[in-house]
């Protein structure tokens, strides 16, 4: 091994570099030391730029109710530092979980949470896996300008000024059935009952033998269960499964349907559209404008509904129904907790539809109303179970409404029940997010 001998060295002075040399051997400790430092430097960049392109999301239970792929959302301002790169979403177990990032600006994603616990979920830049759709819809001017709704638990139908112009009055929420699958199955309930040569071939086939006809049509119709569910709710001119109105005195203003429709997210966690009606009369005010903001999350039973009314220019009553289909006992009305529900009546074909709506504002009361006799008629129904609040001209009402059906997931009206009480408990401590 050479060694340098420093005494017979000669020390240049070259820039802001001191060489040292003798012979032909160059020592530069000045740039040795300076590429150390950048290179310790470069490394250090770059495990800290490694810790930054990392959020994590701790999601906190602080009820005694486990959470089970509850949808949580955050700001897309708290992955700002990721810079705008595509990411994933993991669990604790390093498992990726599917997210969305909604209209508003929101990531949201299913989280699980056991009571008075929490869970950590880290976002970092990553190409997600591809991801089922769960929560999705369609506005369908083919059967008058329906908008319908799904997810993998149930389905949901509204009613457009196609079907307002024919004279039908269908003032509620329709319930769509399903089962036996988590995959959307809406479009193709539609495809079958609206397909023009199977329309054809049954009109044609109706002129020479009606029952063959009949038969035909009930092998393509959504009124039948083909074995993933059917539309066997009524809701004719009543509230239907949950929908609200304003109230004059005591009577209901019903609202008709919508005039304009606009879906702002479809999927694959998330639906979400934003309804507004033709102006309401409440009183000698004609010109009450509601726009609706409606969605629903994959895994839930219930949507999420968001009212305002324009041009109302004072505190006004209103009321969120559910029809009552016959005399019935078996329903809850719980206007201290927040809640409503109703077991509809039973068919020995097609099960049983159970109905609730949760409130996280405060009630006045919540009660059963019969309709008068006149009224029975008129509406083909007995009555409502009734929700009553007040809307506030300039602010928002916001309430949950939804179904659940005895051939999935409910096998009484006491496990329903359960469910709504559930539901009101976890609008009431919801999941705390906390972003590092």
């Amino acid at each position: 091994m050479n060694f340098v001998n420093f005494a017979n060295i000669h020390t240049f002075t070259a820039g802001f570099r001191t060489v040292y040399h003798k012979g032909e051997i160059f020592i530069n400790y000045n740039i040795l030391f300076m590429k150390k430092i950048i290179s310790l430097f470069l490394a250090a960049t770059a495990f800290a730029c490694t810790q930054e392109q990392s959020v994590d999301v701790t999601v906190t239970n602080p009820s005694a109710i486990d959470r089970s792929k509850e949808v949580t959302e955050i700001s897309m301002d708290a992955i700002a530092k990721l810079n705008g790169e595509s990411f994933i979403i993991s669990d604790n177990n390093g498992t990726q979980v599917p997210y969305q990032i909604t209209y508003d600006k929101k990531i949201i994603f299913p989280v699980d949470v056991n009571a008075n616990s929490s869970v950590t979920y880290k976002i970092k830049p990553g190409t997600p896996e591809a991801f089922a759709t769960v929560a999705c819809g369609k506005f369908y001017p083919e059967r008058v300008d329906d908008i319908a709704w799904e997810n993998d638990r149930i389905a949901f139908r509204t009613y457009g000024p196609a079907l307002q112009a024919t004279g039908e009055q269908a003032f509620g929420y329709d319930i769509w059935t399903k089962y036996n699958t988590t995959e959307p199955v809406v479009e193709a309930r539609y495809e079958g009952e609206l397909n023009p040569d199977m329309k054809a071939k049954i009109a044609e086939l109706g002129k020479t033998d009606p029952k063959a006809a009949q038969e035909l049509y009930r092998s393509v119709s959504y009124h039948v269960d083909h074995g993933n569910g059917l539309d066997c709710y009524k809701v004719g001119p009543t509230l239907g499964g949950g929908t609200t109105a304003l109230m004059a005195g005591d009577t209901i203003v019903y609202p008709y349907c919508y005039a304009t429709q606009e879906i702002l997210d479809n999927g694959p966690l998330r639906f979400t559209v934003k309804l507004v009606y033709n102006p309401l009369k409440v009183k000698e005010n004609d010109n009450i404008i509601e726009t609706r903001i409606l969605s629903l999350d994959a895994g839930s039973q219930l949507n999420k509904i968001t009212l305002t009314f324009a041009n109302l220019n004072e505190a006004t009553p209103l009321v969120t129904g559910i029809v009552l289909h016959e005399p019935s006992t078996d329903y809850q009305a719980d206007a201290a907790n927040g809640y409503i529900a109703y077991a509809d009546p039973e068919d020995p074909t097609n099960g049983q539809i159970y109905i609730g709506a949760v409130f996280p504002e405060k009630l006045s009361d919540a009660k059963a109303v019969n309709f008068s006799d006149a009224e029975k008629k008129q509406r083909g129904a007995d009555g409502h179970v009734l929700a009553y609040a007040t809307y506030a001209p300039g602010n928002e009402y916001t309430y949950y409404t939804g179904a659940g059906w005895s051939k999935w997931g409910f096998k009484n009206s006491a496990e329903w029940f359960k469910y709504i009480q559930d539901f009101a408990q976890k609008v009431k401590q919801p999941l705390q997010v906390t972003v590092k």
